[in-house]
């Protein structure tokens, strides 16, 4: 069991309780999953970036990634229906609490002027997206083997009815947010 799913389990269940008055314990929040999703816009002209976002969002998750294809053919951006324009992997359980746990503790802090995440990233339904624009502070990025700096969302989501109630819960256990 990882460290951060321990946190949950002991410290952050039972302050939530008391702060929001939970009469049961199976009411405070919890997380669902996570999401860590690239859009490949440029797969149109070279394919060979998707293989390689593909290896990466398998390194920094540790799970296979899922290719996202066109629904529809537009003839603006030259795209065709059902050509792959993007990956994505949903993490819960073990590997989401391990992937959170790298996320805070060792990717945002490797962020250059790194001052807090944004607060206000929050969809008024208690889950929280936030975009990276460097993939190269994850430590399993190889960075003699990029040919490009990419960045790709992640959205946390979960049990929270409220904004508040997600907030409180993210910071408590570690999220990074940046003070006003």
């Amino acid at each position: 069991m990882s460290t951060l799913k321990k946190h949950y389990l002991s410290v952050v269940r039972s302050t939530m309780k008391e702060k929001y008055n939970y009469s049961n314990i199976m009411e405070v929040p919890k997380l669902v999953k996570i999401v860590v999703n690239r859009g490949l816009g440029e797969a149109i002209s070279n394919s060979k970036v998707v293989d390689y976002s593909m290896d990466q969002l398998l390194a920094i998750t540790g799970q296979k990634p899922v290719l996202a294809k066109a629904k529809k053919s537009i003839s603006n951006f030259k795209l065709r229906q059902g050509q792959p324009i993007g990956c994505k992997v949903t993490l819960r359980s073990e590997k989401m609490f391990d992937f959170m746990t790298k996320l805070i503790y060792t990717a945002l802090p490797r962020i250059r002027d790194f001052r807090g995440i944004p607060i206000n990233s929050f969809d008024g339904r208690g889950n929280y997206s936030l975009g990276i624009k460097e993939d190269n502070i994850f430590p399993e990025i190889n960075l003699a083997n990029m040919d490009r700096v990419r960045g790709f969302d992640i959205t946390i989501v979960t049990t929270a009815k409220n904004d508040e109630e997600a907030y409180e819960l993210l910071k408590l256990m570690g999220m990074p947010f940046r003070k006003n």
